[in-house]
């Protein structure tokens, strides 16, 4: 069995790699430094060069020199958008299968990072699962985090008793990534998954209860036992979502249900007439807090998206100018133009 099957290889990616110069080895890469990375072949682990690429990313690489020489089409790749005001988006892992956020039972229950963690999984085009770590250290409100996850399988798990972690496995598909702010317990569900200590951990800061940043690579590791794959990412302090209202109407299923219901179509949830939302909001069946981080996430994916386009916009009109002045030299340099 060659290494690469414990990495994902399925025949998609074979396929893909078919489509290319057979001068070129298949590879999958396992952990990115600065112009570095590290790649799984057939022969084993290799060293190589490189820019623009992510843990996960499938690429093949020249034969001889192990350079790299093409990164195939990314299946799916959890992106966040960046915290300032730029238009520039940070790939967290790529061809993830299942995204599992972690939310520890030992903090403070933040619903409204749960929501937006949630989202950034659904946009990823994997399929999101929520982990409840350290519940043999504190306890958490599993009702309203089942209420803030609607249509997300949610696992309450103890890496110390390994509580939980059958549940959860049965719910983890492919190349499985964990995401997560510092503290919440990814490594050491990690290294539960994998049965030993792959993953660095370290405890909360006693002061304020905050995690401290363990994990400061992006690293993808097999599974034998179960066929998975895993990558354990650093926390996150900032999650800026972009991608597509669809992810936000994922992670807001319930509230697109009770749109579907307003009397119009156009219906901003604000005053009209009519409007289902506003009336579960009256019943009590939606609370006024989901309603307006779903308001929230909705505006800052489009200011995003704007973003975005108006960088693309920008990037083409530059790449027109600098064609433009090329074709004035040359054909000033072939008497054409004076």
């Amino acid at each position: 069995m060659s290494p690469l099957d414990h990495y994902g290889l399925d025949q998609h990616w074979l396929t893909e790699f078919e489509k290319l110069s057979q001068k070129t080895i298949l590879a999958r890469v396992v952990r990115v430094d600065r112009g570095e990375f590290d790649a799984v072949t057939d022969s084993g682990i290799v060293r190589c060069t490189g820019n623009n690429i992510c843990t996960g990313d499938w690429v093949t690489l020249d034969e001889h020199s192990l350079r790299l020489s093409a990164i195939l089409p990314r299946r799916t790749a959890i992106e966040r958008a960046s915290a300032g005001s730029t238009s520039e988006t940070q790939v967290l892992g790529a061809n993830v299968d299942t995204v599992v956020v972690t939310v520890a039972s030992d903090t403070a229950l933040d619903l409204g990072r749960v929501e937006r963690y949630i989202t950034l999984a659904w946009g990823s085009g994997g399929v999101p699962v929520l982990a409840i770590t350290k519940n043999d250290s504190g306890s958490v409100d599993e009702e309203r985090i089942l209420a803030a996850a609607p249509g997300v399988a949610v696992c309450s798990t103890s890496a110390v008793s390994n509580g939980g972690i059958d549940s959860l496995t049965e719910h983890l598909r492919g190349t499985v990534a964990l995401i997560g702010p510092s503290g919440s317990g990814k490594s050491t569900l990690g290294n539960a998954l994998l049965g030993g200590p792959a993953f660095t951990t370290g405890a909360t800061r006693d002061a304020d209860g905050k995690g401290r940043h363990t994990t400061v690579h992006r690293e993808l590791v097999p599974i034998p036992s179960s066929g998975l794959v895993l990558l354990d990412t650093p926390g996150l302090r900032s999650v800026g979502v972009q991608g597509s209202e669809d992810a936000v109407a994922s992670a807001f299923s319930d509230i697109e249900e009770l749109a579907a219901q307003c009397r119009f179509g156009d219906c901003a949830h604000e005053r009209e007439p009519g409007c289902a939302v506003l009336a579960a909001v009256e019943a009590g069946e939606l609370t006024e807090r989901r309603l307006g981080n779903y308001r929230k996430l909705l505006r800052e994916n489009a200011w995003a998206t704007s973003r975005h386009d108006a960088r693309a916009r920008s990037e083409k009109l530059r790449e027109y100018k600098q064609i433009s002045k090329s074709l004035r030299r040359k054909y000033a340099a072939d008497g054409k133009v004076r």
